[in-house]
Parts: structure tokens; C-alpha cells; sequence
């Protein structure tokens, strides 16, 4: 089984620039997962008839949002946090609105796994959500997909907004205590992996170099591959046998980030 996980930053552009098409045509996923949809399902024509189409848009129109289009059919499906869990946490709006009203997470679940496509909020460049990120969404998060593996194991994919470790962006002195690398986003990746997850890419890659999933569109800055490496595939510890392959897919445009995948053997 194949998966596959894109931030496309605008699901109408990408279709435009034909590069979705191409990449579906190309890799043949069995699943794929978007984030930064920024659509609801009747804004955009795709023509998927091997997939199911499954969507959680923003409220807010043009923003955000999730989507996961699947060749095989879950059991269930699920958007968002379980009422008992928001119920836990003071969610409320800031500037940018609220986390819980912008599409953020869908739940598939499949008969040997469940399937979390998650587009973590970004902590902006002044910060402004780091708060957010801290002391509610990832520490959420962080419940939600651990309770979810006392069921069955789990399956995390998506945009984390953040590198983990100084290997995993070009510039990591240049950026401490930037959106993206500050100490708090960095310890939200390290409570998923102490929580019993395997960043599969880093698994099977331990020492690799230069292996980055998004790039500013400045200053030339993909080209130069001076970029960070984001968006990731996370399993948790029973599936460690099934996990086959874990790639970035630089070659892929269309977005500011590129696709990566897993394969798994079920």
C-alpha cells in the first residue's frame, strides 16, 4: 500500500498547473492526503473515479483545510478532535480565527490501521500562534493520536510546520527561535516520537543530508535548496515491520512543498 501526503498550498492552483494530475498519474497512490486545501469539494473539479473524496474544509473561505482521496474505502471516518477532547482544552479565537474551525484533521480508519492527515497551525512569523501550538494543539494532538493506539496502530501524516532537528533545514543556526524551529515546536515533534511514533523518513534515513520538503518562494531559495524538511510520516511502533520505503519527492512543483510517501506491506 502506498501513501501519499502534499501540502499543495491551494488545491485550484495545483489542478491548473496540471502538476496534481501529474503526480497521480505518475505515483499511482492508494491513498494521498492534502493539507492547504483551501477549498470546499463543490469549488473544485477533480475527476478521481478510483478514489473517494473526503474533505474538511475551513470555515473560513480559501484557507486551510484537509482532504484525503482513497482507492480503499475506510471503515469509518472522522474530522477533527473528539468532542470530549476539545472539550478538555480552552480552545478560542485569536487573530487568525479558531484552530478547531479551519479543517485541520481528518481520521480514516482501514481494518489494520487508522490514517491521521493532520495541517498543524503554523506559529506565524511573529509568533503569534506559538502560544496556540504549545499549550493546545500539539499537547491535543498529542492525546488524540495516542488514544487512537489503544485501539489499533496509527498512521500520521501531514504538515507539521516545524524541522525537527538541526539535520532536518538547511540554515538551523540562522533560524533558532523562528517559526518553524523554536524550542517549543521542536519538543512537539519529540512528544510524538517519546509517545511510541517513528518518523519513518528518518528510520530509514537516518544521516541523509539535504532532504527537504518546503522551500520559501524567495529568493530563489528551492533551486538553492535551502529548505526544511516539514511534513512527515509518522507510525506508530507496531507497524515498524510493515514500513517498506519513506520518500521525498523534490521533483515534484506545483506548491512551495513537495509530495512524500510510505509504503506498506499489510
Amino acid at each position: 500500500m502506498k501513501i501519499c501526503s502534499w501540502n499543495v498550498n491551494g488545491l485550484r492552483a495545483n489542478l491548473k498547473k496540471g502538476t496534481f494530475q501529474d503526480f497521480l498519474a505518475k505515483e499511482n497512490p492508494d491513498i494521498i492526503c492534502l493539507q492547504e486545501t483551501k477549498a470546499k469539494p463543490g469549488q473544485v473539479e477533480v475527476d478521481l473515479p478510483d478514489y473517494e473524496e473526503l474533505w474538511n474544509s475551513a470555515k473560513r473561505p480559501g484557507y486551510s483545510g484537509t482532504a484525503i482521496f482513497t482507492k480503499k474505502k475506510p471503515l469509518s471516518v472522522f474530522y477533527g478532535f473528539t468532542d470530549d477532547l476539545n472539550a478538555s482544552y480552552n480552545w478560542h479565537e485569536d487573530q487568525h480565527g479558531s484552530a478547531t474551525d479551519e479543517g485541520r484533521v481528518i481520521t480514516a480508519e482501514y481494518p489494520d490501521f487508522y490514517l491521521v492527515n493532520v495541517y498543524t497551525p503554523n506559529s506565524k512569523h511573529e509568533l503569534t500562534r506559538l502560544a496556540l501550538r504549545k499549550d493546545l494543539w500539539d499537547p491535543a494532538f498529542l492525546r488524540f493520536i495516542k488514544d487512537l493506539k489503544k485501539t489499533k496502530p496509527v498512521i500520521v501524516c501531514g504538515d507539521f510546520n516545524a524541522a525537527h532537528t538541526e539535520i532536518d533545514l538547511a540554515r538551523p543556526k540562522d533560524n533558532e527561535e523562528n517559526a518553524g524551529y523554536t524550542k517549543e515546536e521542536r519538543q512537539g515533534i519529540d512528544n510524538i516520537i517519546n509517545a511510541g511514533f517513528i518518523d519513518t523518513f528518518r528510520y530509514l534515513h537516518p544521516d541523509e543530508t539535504g532532504r527537504y520538503t518546503w522551500w520559501t518562494f524567495r529568493a530563489g531559495a528551492r533551486a538553492r535548496n535551502i529548505g526544511w524538511r516539514i511534513d512527515y510520516f509518522f507510525i506508530s511502533k507496531p507497524l515498524k515491520d510493515n514500513l517498506k520505503n519513506a520518500e521525498i519527492h523534490e521533483h515534484y512543483a506545483g506548491s512551495d512543498h513537495c509530495p512524500i510517501s510510505i509504503e506498506m506491506e499489510f
